[in-house]
This record gives structure tokens, sequence and C-alpha cells, in this order.
């Protein structure tokens, strides 16, 4: 047997630039580079084994912070609809413990990132080590077992050996569509150093199928026949839709059956906004149209979503008395949810099945007028939002939007993921193609979309990215900004001033918390946050960190700033605080509930009043059997 003498650390890497996933015939690179802060823990190792090998066998980038950098791989790996990823290394305590924000966002969002942090010794020559968690009861535990149940697969490499059957079961997971999430090799910081006669076949081109599995027959008859029979039939669209690229196969759906589509935040895009059948965002952040339909839809067919309770408005949403669900999903957990017919397959090919078992019919025509003319009058509430009759004014939030809807086009990704933002998003933007609309809500971590738009910026340099970040997530995690710098990454970020974590604000009045701790201000002589704003300049810090910075106080500055962003070719800051008034048009409100329980017993009149609308909204929950 042929072998080759190497470290852990350099075996991994070599093996990782021969690892490739398949689909339709079309071959990526399944790691497509390494991010990485160096320390104690992994600087002779892993650090020495991406210098030895060079950037050809495997890029490195240079992040600042290591939660930062597991966004920035996820956003690469959602642009690239699963099919590629990248890997993280850190050192050992805080660096691997940083991980562990991302490690969740990755996996509930079911996006692949390798995560490599460096681990205590093995071979335990002296106790403790610098940054090492010492459990009296466990010498096997450490600070990465933190990771475990935030990953798909985990494992700690203690020996050489164990690595390859470890890295097999890694890649496995990393490149299946339905176990993928984040993947984690714990890597002690001797063993990285260690050398191994390694085999060399280990190092072997190794290619990845990513299948499509085809739904099953009775399966399929049963859910035509179901969609047959409904009157008011609605279809959401999730995420799964774009990680198979599947936007294609649902317009062909849609236009053969005229059944309406209702997208979740992760299928925003499914359908063209423009497209007669797309009704927009559904459930608590939905639009009126979507959510009438829902509430008296028959059938609800499900397409690679996960129904979180934003979706299904915590299950008060769905509320015919006989309504029923039919799941298309490649995991059949979720297919499985709702008590629904479940149609366990890939979203592409579920749907081509589910066109030719209904060839020959369509919903009703009235159906049809009825969503046609809501659909109508949501775009007119659109129109008003985005209106702006003064361009010297201050824009609000829902102007700023609506300037950067009249500027892009199709090529264009606008990333966000918490505050108030996701929420005027879902409602209001006109989603042009798939991969336009990139909403990070099954973790909703505010600090996310700066790291993100880098990693989109990597996978697809020929797109205008956009961040748009409030001042709450901007004080959250700036620090990529100098990534994006130092790589010559030009995103654009908006970044909004509004003083304060305005969607917690806004949720906190409706629950009886009256803002309490939600605004970016001074003490006040009662000890609350309610005095003047904070001085601070964020614009000046992100020219700090390095952007070109434009700054934008009036409708008009705003959208000159915004085409000249657009324009440039170094990362860009656009700069604007906003008018939180009422006296300029904000997005609609909610048009559906969200269960956020409300004190239960209280003396302060605004929490009373809270609770007595709780429970008349609670009454309304329903479990589908």
């Amino acid at each position: 047997m042929t072998t080759r003498r190497l470290t852990v650390a350099q075996a991994l890497i070599a093996f990782l630039s021969h690892q490739y996933t398949e689909r339709d015939g079309r071959r990526h690179r399944l790691i497509n580079a390494c991010w990485g802060i160096f320390g104690h823990g992994n600087v002779a190792g892993l650090g020495q084994a991406l210098l030895e090998s060079g950037p050809d066998a495997m890029p490195y980038l240079q992040g600042r912070n290591e939660q930062s950098m597991v966004h920035a791989a996820v956003g690469y790996a959602r642009q690239h609809n699963r099919l590629a990823a990248q890997a993280v290394t850190t050192s050992i305590g805080p660096g691997a413990t940083n991980l562990v924000t991302g490690a969740a966002l990755a996996t509930i969002n079911r996006l692949p990132v390798l995560l490599l942090p460096g681990d205590t010794f093995a071979t335990r020559p002296a106790e403790p080590v610098l940054q090492q968690l010492e459990v009296p009861a466990a010498g096997d535990v450490s600070v990465n077992d933190c990771l475990r149940p935030v990953s798909r697969y985990f494992d700690r490499v203690t020996r050489p050996e164990a690595l390859i059957p470890a890295a097999l079961q890694a890649m496995r997971t990393l490149a299946d569509p339905v176990d993928t999430g984040a993947v984690t090799l714990a890597l002690p910081q001797d063993v990285q150093a260690e050398a191994y006669d390694w085999p060399e076949e280990f190092f072997a081109d190794r290619v990845w199928r990513v299948r499509r599995p085809a739904p099953d027959a009775v399966e399929s008859q049963r859910a035509a026949a179901a969609v047959r029979a409904a009157r008011r039939p609605l279809i959401v669209a999730g995420g799964g839709i774009h990680h198979s690229e599947a936007e294609e196969a649902l317009r062909a759906l849609v236009d053969a059956t005229g059944i309406p589509v209702a997208s979740t935040q992760a299928g925003k895009g499914s359908l063209r906004h423009d497209h007669p059948a797309d009704i927009g965002g559904i459930g608590h952040t939905g639009t009126a149209v979507a959510d009438e339909l829902a509430r008296t839809a028959d059938l609800v067919i499900g397409v690679g979503t996960r129904y979180s309770d934003f979706t299904t408005a915590s299950n008060t949403l769905f509320a015919d008395p006989g309504v029923r669900f039919v799941n298309l999903n490649i995991a059949a957990f979720d297919a499985h949810k709702l008590s629904a017919l479940p149609l366990v397959a890939d979203a592409r090919a579920g749907l081509e099945a589910l066109t030719a078992a209904l060839a020959g019919h369509r919903v009703a025509a009235e159906y049809e007028a009825e969503y046609g003319a809501g659909k109508a009058d949501w775009e007119r509430r659109v129109d008003a939002a985005y209106a702006a009759a003064d361009d010297s004014a201050r824009p609000s939030q829902t102007q700023v939007l609506g300037a950067l809807d009249a500027l892009v086009d199709d090529s264009d990704v606008v990333i966000n993921a918490a505050g108030s933002l996701p929420g005027d998003l879902h409602k209001l933007w006109r989603a042009r193609s798939p991969r336009q609309y990139h909403l990070e809500y099954g973790y909703s971590c505010m600090g996310y979309e700066i790291p993100a738009a880098i990693g989109v910026k990597l996978a697809a340099p020929e797109r205008p990215v956009w961040a748009l970040v409030g001042d709450g997530t901007y004080l959250m995690m700036p620090t990529e900004l100098v990534t994006a710098v130092q790589e010559g990454v030009n995103i654009n970020v908006v970044l909004v001033q509004n003083h304060g974590y305005a969607s917690i604000g806004g949720l906190s009045e409706q629950t009886g918390g009256e803002r309490f701790g939600t605004a970016y201000r001074y003490r006040a002589a009662d000890g609350t946050y309610t005095g003047d704003p904070l001085p601070v300049d964020l614009a000046a810090n992100a020219a700090s960190l390095g952007m070109d910075v434009i700054r934008a106080a009036t409708v008009g500055e705003l959208r000159a700033a915004l085409a000249t962003a657009r324009a440039s070719d170094r990362p860009t800051c656009v700069y604007v605080e906003t008018e939180t008034t009422d006296t300029v048009p904000g997005a609609p409100g909610a048009q559906a509930w969200w269960d956020v329980p409300v004190a239960e017993a209280a003396t302060r009149p605004a929490a009373v009043k809270a609770r007595e609308e709780y429970d008349r909204q609670a009454a309304a929950r329903r479990r589908y059997l």
C-alpha cells in the first residue's frame, strides 16, 4: 500500500481539497476555503498545514470574530444552494465557544459549514493547559462539547487514524440535503501536529452525489387527489425550493393550476413578485392577501418549509375547520408536520410529479380573481409605504426600502436577519430573482448580515450585495467590515440608525413591557433609559474600519448615496438616520398573531390590557390532527 507521511492537520487539508459534490451532472468543490483565527490550539497544526498546502489546495480567509466567520461561511453555502461550503478553524477555549451561535444558525437553517476547533491535548501531558475547562467528574469533556447539540455531526479526533472515518462521515453529512448543517471535527492540538503514514486512497478525488429522490407513487396519488378535491388550495413556499433550484418547477405547477403561492422568509422569491399567483409573505409578517387566503384555505401545500411559528401564526392562521395539509419535503421529519399527507421527495422532483398528476386541473376562475384583486390591493399599500412626497425630508425605514427597490435589478442580493427590517421586507420587498432575498430568519441572529454579505459576495462576485443593518445589529458585530476592506470584497452596507432595538421595542409595547430597556438613550432621573439619544457616530466608526461612508440625511441624498454605493468597486456604507415618528407612512401592521406570552399577573395597566388581548388571541390556537 502506497502511503504519504503527513501530520493530521496536513492530511485533513489535503483530503478536503479533493472533495466534490455533484447534482444534475454539475460538479462543485465541496470545501472551497478555510476561514481562521489562530491561537495556541491551531496555529502549529492547521495554521501550519494551510501555509504548507498553499492557496491552490485550500484558500485561507482571515476573520476578526469566530462567530462572524461561521456566518460568512453560511452565507456562502446558501448562495451556492448548499452544494459548496467553507471551513472555519479556531483555537481552543473562547475561540471555540464563539462558534456556537454560528453553528446553531447553520444547523437550524439546514446549511452546511465545517467547523475545525482546536481542542486540549489528547495525551494530557499537563493539565489544565491554557484555556482548558476542567470537569472533575469527566476528564474527557472540553468546551468543544458545547458544539454537540448544535452540530449535525460531531467527532473528536484523538488518534491520527481516527481522522479517516471522521472525515468521511463529516463529508457525508455536509453533502446530505436531509442531514446537513454544522459539522464539527474537534482537533486536539497535539494530534493536529502528529505525523502518520496515510494511505494514498484517502487523498483521491471523491464525489458526493446530491440526490433528487422522487416521490413515492402512492404518496403522489394521494397528494394529487387532495389537490383535485380542494376548493381553496394554497401553496406555502419554503427555503427548500431555493436549495433544490425548483423555482421553474414551481412556476410550471402554478401556471398550470392557478394555485396561489405564499412564501416564508426563506422561500420568498420562489416566484417573481410580479407573477399573478405570487401573493407575498405569509404569517405574522405576511401580506393581508396571503394571510386571508391562509385563513380560508381548505388545503395547504407546504413545499420545503419547516412551518415555524411565524409562518403558522403560532397555529392560529390556518383556521378553516376542515383544513388539511400536503407537505412536500426531502426530510420526512418536516413532511409529517401538522398531520399532513407526506410527500417525501426532492422539491423539484416532487413538484414535477405533482404537475404531471394534476394535468388538466385548475382552480376556479372566481378564486383566481379573488386573490388577484387582493394582490393588487396589497401592491397599492406597498407603493404607499415606499412613497416619499418630499425629497428634502428625513426618510422612514420603509422609504429606505423603497429607494433601494427603485434602484436594484434582478442581479442584486439583499441580506437581513434581525430587528424590525425582516417584517418590513417580508411584507414589502419585491423579489425579482430566486436568490435576491436573503433573510436568515431561522435563528434571526443579530450580527449575521455583514459577514454573510461577504460570504455571498465571495460566492457570487458578479452580483451587487446589500447588507441591511440597524444600529443594534451593527453594534453586535461590525468587525468583518475590516475583512471586506482587506479582501477587497465590495459589499454595500445600509446602516439604519433608529437609536435602539426598534423591533423589540414595538413587541415590548404590545406585550405590556412599555418599551423597557429597548432604547439607546441616557438614563433619565427615574432610572430608565428614556433620556437623550446617545452621541454615538456609527458612520465614523465604519469609516475608521476602512469603509467608504456616505451620509444621507434626506430622501434625495439617500437615493444618490445608494446609486453611488452600487456603482463603487469599494466596500461602501450608506448611513441614514430614519424618521421614527408617525409623520410618515410605515409598513402595514401585523396581519396575523404571534404567541409571545404576557404576564398573567401584573399591576401596571399596560400589562393587564396586553394580557386580555393575549388571552383573546390564544383562544384561536389549535392542533392540526
